[in-house]
């Protein structure tokens, strides 16, 4: 169910372009907050519950995907969200955890209203109904150049680029800028970080940002 009573909890989202490092960093404040002794958890979108992660296989890994309409994937990401909100996020932070969010209803502005030119005002009710009053306290927008994304999901070890890793330079340029409106017109949640600085520099930033907005 979602948040119905004020709760000591932290709901910290990150965001970014594929390859910005996301993974990385939330690892190492995960790691930063596991030293204070504090309850952590790190979960993704889409993903993070059973019924999430099997939505999350059929945007990424169908082999009909290229021919999924954006209707259909702002669907199915916010299926997964909504889910993941009343199975994990919202019990979590209703015992006072820390949730370390890779992704979340930010994405769907992003990905779907801007690079898939979806309009603004359906995307945000879908968006609104899946999370209901579950928003986070602080979003960090690990931000890098569209060509630094591209050139990174190039090196990753990993089998075939998925289908949101196989878009092209001008859907992440659209990204990057989208990412960089929300931020300017919400500073009281956003924190942007350059995404090419060394990973300790970014982690360092992000412990700062985070000591100084949560704590």
């Amino acid at each position: 169910m979602p948040l119905k009573q004020k709760t000591s909890g932290k709901l910290i989202s990150f965001e970014g372009s594929e390859g910005s490092g996301k993974s990385t960093q939330i690892a190492r404040l995960a790691a930063h907050f596991q030293k204070t002794k504090r309850d952590v958890i790190s979960t993704r979108e889409p993903g993070g519950t059973e019924i999430g992660e099997q939505i999350r296989n059929i945007i990424v890994h169908n082999s009909k995907g290229d021919e999924m309409c954006a209707e259909t994937e702002l669907l199915l990401f916010t299926a997964a969200r909504a889910q993941l909100v009343r199975e994990v996020i919202a019990p979590a932070l209703l015992r006072g955890a820390i949730v370390l969010s890779d992704r979340f209803l930010d994405s769907s502005t992003v990905y779907q209203g801007i690079g898939r030119n979806l309009a603004a005002d359906p995307v945000a009710q879908i968006n609104r109904f899946a999370v209901g009053n579950v928003m986070p306290d602080l979003t960090i927008v690990i931000d890098v150049p569209e060509e630094v994304s591209l050139a990174r999901l190039k090196t990753r070890a990993s089998d075939l680029p998925d289908r949101m890793e196989r878009e092209n330079v001008d859907f992440y340029r659209k990204v990057r800028e989208g990412y960089l409106v929300l931020a300017k017109g919400m500073p009281e949640r956003f924190v942007v970080v350059d995404g090419t600085k060394t990973e300790d520099a970014i982690e360092k930033k992000i412990w700062t940002e985070v000591q100084a907005r949560l704590t």
